[in-house]
């Protein structure tokens, strides 16, 4: 199941990618491709992320049941 944004949670979130590139990068980011990097993000790493928490929060309640 992909996680959808809203055009509110993009226009919160390119910021940051684009602050993170100027800051880490010295490299301008627009919005565009602060965009596409996020989608790429989201596709590509976040399900690994979601799937580790979702591990992670299984096993903590099994060790208190």
């Amino acid at each position: 199941m992909a996680i959808e944004f809203t055009k509110q949670d993009i226009a919160d979130l390119n910021p940051s990618l684009q602050r993170y590139f100027r800051e880490e990068r010295d490299e301008e980011l627009s919005e565009l491709r602060a965009k596409l990097l996020l989608d790429f993000l989201m596709k590509e790493i976040a399900p690994f992320a979601y799937n580790r928490g979702v591990r992670d929060a299984e096993a903590y309640f099994r060790a208190r049941v």
